[in-house]
């Protein structure tokens, strides 16, 4: 035995995979592409139960709600046209550049809705009911800078009338 080439690969110490580490290592790739593979089609199966928009929680006295925002001109007249159902205590606020009266009307909307009209300061003005898919304006009583959506008849049984404050308005994203 030449003692010089074993020298030389002793000091190389070059490490070669053998047959059986290469086995090992392809199955264990093939074991995470499968594991990742089963983890992405059980999610694939969840139901998706997720607001398309973000929901704000405002107050009114000791009542809860999600409300989603319309502050640009965009959602402010998309609203809630064509959706077929909302939550309970979910509701959609708009919120408006400047205070001023404001008309709404449910072109579109397929929901039976009730609107707060809202000035500056939190303070709801007036409250009235709409039926889906009408063209008859709705105007608030005042400068309104906010203007609250819920299913129709949300208000009136919580006992809930003008003069009331809502909070959480000062939180929201400003109008665009």
């Amino acid at each position: 035995m030449n003692t010089m080439s074993y020298a030389v690969r002793y000091k190389d110490r070059t490490v070669r995979p053998t047959v059986s580490t290469v086995g090992a290592l392809q199955r264990f790739a093939n074991l995470l592409v499968r594991s990742f593979a089963a983890f992405v089609l059980a999610l694939s199966c969840l139901p998706l139960h997720a607001d398309p928009l973000l929901t704000y929680p405002l107050r009114i006295g000791e009542h809860s709600i999600r409300a989603e925002l319309a502050n640009t001109p965009r959602t402010r007249r998309n609203g809630l046209m064509f959706r077929p159902k909302l939550a309970s205590s979910s509701g959609m606020i708009f919120v408006f550049p400047d205070a001023q009266r404001v008309s709404m009307w449910m072109k579109n909307t397929l929901i039976p809705l009730s609107v707060a009209f809202i000035d500056a300061h939190g303070r709801i003005l007036n409250i009235q009911d709409m039926q889906p898919n009408s063209e008859q304006a709705h105007t608030s009583d005042g400068s309104t800078m906010y203007a609250l959506e819920m299913n129709q008849g949300w208000f009136a049984a919580r006992g809930i009338h003008g003069g009331e404050r809502v909070s959480g308005l000062k939180r929201l994203p400003p109008a665009k």
